[in-house]
């Protein structure tokens, strides 16, 4: 068996040794530079813009649309979880989103003119001399979404009669996703085609909005994502530079590249999270919930390019818990920030963060354990299939077994302050990965190799490796004859990329479908060879039985090919447990320990999901105790590093993180998802250990030290 090992990653001896491509090694020939004029305001007029001298070229909006090319039409309203012929929202306002400015700014540093130069130097010293007259507008607020869902009535009379109410307002703060490669376009013209090379989360959906900025044939626009060093959901979209250059290349008929600086990615990659909730959640007299009222507003940015991240948050509210009235309205509003856009979790980390935050609340009012007002309202396997409120069917899952075996290894029970500011945090969580609904797998046997061809795109996750060991392993073959090809559209011919935990469950499901397909035809072809039809397969050969007469799978020429639409439902769970203690003196924040329990299904590779654990939950902690994006009057006032804090690695401890699997049937791999596990619950642990340790009922995120300075001296 292959599938389940810990393999080390096929992909990382090319990278540790600087044999990764990524989109800034690449160069062209003749190729020329692009630097961005972007504006310093947050909404205004554009008066006048001077070109200047010193550049091969500026181009403008104008000159944009005076080409006939036409907006990013970036499609934010998604189907609906389980009902693919339904839209989540109906009507809402969607803005066409120039890739350059015209008439109008709508966030800081969104692009005004694009300055086209032989070097980088040139191109940024050239934009420097762009001219550029504002007339400040006054800023943005306009709803473009809302939606009211569950039973308004029911709930009203539930929390009239409840023996208790707890409510409370929760902010879940903007954040950068701050990938680990900087955003990369190069663009080329070549005998009538278009191409763009640039990090993406898979080439598809890049592909289809260019052929509609450009009114092009499929064929005549091709996209190409080599090594891609980080994603997080905000490489799903495409952003205004990568048609800017292509647009440019076509123009000047050379190719033309663009890198951003960190700074630059501050006011121009697409962010995440940016919501505000009002929750109410009542409960009886035993503890046991009896309504939930919840209103959200999310600031979906300048531009509207996803309204997924409430969508997720709307249908996931209700997490692992028995709820039997419901109520939620949402809402999204445009305002003039960057836009934000799913950023790992999408919209499930803020939906847990609340209940998990107002379940302590309620524990403290009764006097309850914390972990006790959990055990009397999960949803238990005996409950199963469960149907939410919000229509999402829970086929497996184990609750209840999840939260003991995270309590047992983190030694709640035994955990004890011992006079100093410590406190000890729980949250549970369950996801509904849900993602693009099409994928396609393309598996040949040639040339003494397998060759896997993909439409999800690896940014980290060790597609290589993973993809391999379950060919390997249901062909009988070793991993090293196993080759993938991803992230080109001449060679992809079909895809949704990689993001909501979709990779494995449906590239997996196909790649299973295809080495059963890829056995049958082996079989039929070994027969004619060796003028037998009793044969069997085994180890990667096809055998007469009682003979040593056999023909290798790797010998023969074979092909197969599979897709799929719909939905392929999965729900990974699990419990997390955070111990922290606080210095009273500096009102830093210590992470002692941090247990996690995990339900990813069948673990392809177990070393694989406990990485994608660890960073997941690091990007938790981060955004619990000190990221945010802050604004003043529109202006990102943290737009470097310098400024805008991230977990270190001193930061954190050493992850105690276990595997469980309560199996689904809903795939053959048994697979539900590892990539996004991590995260879901780790703001609500981190925040429930510090109000343990503060005894304070809330702490507002990022949980930064002059915050808890002063509640610890208070």
């Amino acid at each position: 068996m292959v599938i389940g090992r810990p393999v080390a990653r096929l992909e990382d001896q090319r990278f540790l040794t600087g044999r990764g491509r990524f989109t800034d090694d690449l160069n062209l020939p003749g190729q020329l530079w692009c630097a961005f004029v972007r504006s310093p305001h947050a909404h205004a007029r554009i008066v006048e813009l001077k070109k200047n001298a010193g550049a091969i070229d500026v181009l403008t909006g104008e000159d944009y649309a005076a080409e006939g090319l036409g907006p990013i039409r970036h499609t934010p309203n998604p189907m609906e979880a389980v009902d693919l012929s339904r839209h989540a929202f109906d009507s809402p306002l969607e803005r066409p989103h120039w890739p350059l400015a015209r008439g109008e700014v709508r966030h800081v540093g969104e692009p005004v003119a694009a300055v086209i130069a032989e070097t980088a130097e040139a191109a940024r010293d050239a934009a420097e001399r762009v001219e550029v007259v504002y007339e400040p507008l006054a800023e943005e607020r306009t709803v473009c979404f809302h939606r009211e869902s569950g039973d308004a009535m029911a709930v009203r009379r539930a929390l009239e009669n409840a023996a208790l109410v707890v409510r409370h307002e929760f902010v879940n703060q903007r954040v950068s996703s701050s990938p680990i490669e900087p955003r990369s376009a190069l663009g080329a013209y070549d005998e009538g085609r278009h191409v763009l090379y640039t990090p993406s989360q898979g080439v598809h959906r890049l592909h289809q909005i260019l052929t509609e900025i450009f009114q092009a044939e499929a064929r005549a626009v091709r996209v190409v994502s080599q090594d891609v060093g980080g994603s997080f959901g905000t490489r799903s979209y495409l952003h205004p530079e990568q048609p800017v250059v292509v647009w440019a290349a076509r123009r000047l008929g050379r190719p033309v590249k663009w890198t951003a600086d960190r700074s630059e990615l501050f006011v121009s990659e697409f962010q995440g999270r940016d919501s505000t909730a009002r929750a109410a959640l009542g409960l009886d007299r035993d503890a046991r919930i009896v309504a939930y009222q919840v209103e959200a507003e999310a600031n979906v940015g300048a531009h509207t390019v996803s309204f997924v991240p409430m969508v997720n948050f709307r249908n996931i509210l209700t997490t692992v818990y028995r709820i039997p009235a419901l109520h939620v309205e949402v809402r999204g509003v445009i305002t003039n920030t960057v836009p934000a856009v799913p950023y790992r979790g999408a919209g499930r980390p803020e939906a847990h963060h609340i209940l998990e935050r107002l379940l302590d609340m309620a524990a403290r009012k009764f006097g309850l354990d914390r972990a006790e007002i959990r055990r009397r309202n999960l949803v238990r396997k005996t409950d199963l299939p469960y149907r939410t409120p919000a229509g999402l069917v829970f086929d497996s899952g184990d609750f209840a077994g999840y939260m003991e075996r995270a309590l047992e290894l983190a030694g709640y029970r035994g955990f004890k302050k011992q006079g100093r500011l410590r406190g000890i945090g729980i949250a549970n969580y369950v996801e509904a990965p849900v993602g693009a609904p099409r994928e396609r797998v393309e598996l040949k046997v040639h040339d003494q190799a397998v060759e896997i061809i993909t439409g999800t795109l690896s940014s980290g996750q060790g597609h290589e490796t993973s993809f391999a060991q379950v060919v390997a392993d249901r062909l009988g073959l070793p991993m090293s004859c196993v080759h993938l090809r991803t992230g080109d559209t001449d060679v992809v011919a079909a895809g949704g990329g990689t993001h909501s935990d979709r990779s494995m469950r449906l590239a997996g499901t196909l790649l299973h479908q295809c080495t059963q397909a890829i056995i049958e035809q082996g079989r039929e072809a070994a027969a004619d060879r060796l003028e037998a039809s009793d044969l069997f397969f085994e180890n990667g050969e096809y055998r007469i039985p009682g003979t040593d007469r056999a023909v290798k799978l790797l010998d023969l020429e074979l092909a197969a090919t599979r897709e799929f639409t719909g939905r392929m439902p999965a729900y990974p769970g699990g419990s997390a447990v955070c111990e922290v203690e606080v210095d009273r003196e500096t009102g830093g924040v210590a992470i002692v320990r941090y247990t996690a329990v995990d339900d990813v299904g069948q673990p392809i590779n177990p070393l694989i999901v406990e990485g994608q654990a660890h960073g997941a939950i690091a990007q938790g902690i981060g955004q619990a105790l000190m990221e945010g994006v802050r604004f003043q009057s529109g202006q990102i006032v943290n737009g470097s590093y310098a400024d805008y804090a991230m977990p270190r690695s001193n930061d954190l401890p050493s992850f105690a993180c276990e595997l469980a699997e309560d199996p689904t049937s809903g795939n053959p791999l048994r697979v539900k998802g590892g990539g996004e596990g991590g995260i879901v619950p780790a703001t609500a642990a981190v925040i429930n250990a510090l109000c343990d340790a503060l005894d304070v009922d809330d702490i507002p995120m990022p949980a930064a030290p002059e915050k808890i300075w002063r509640m610890a001296n208070r």
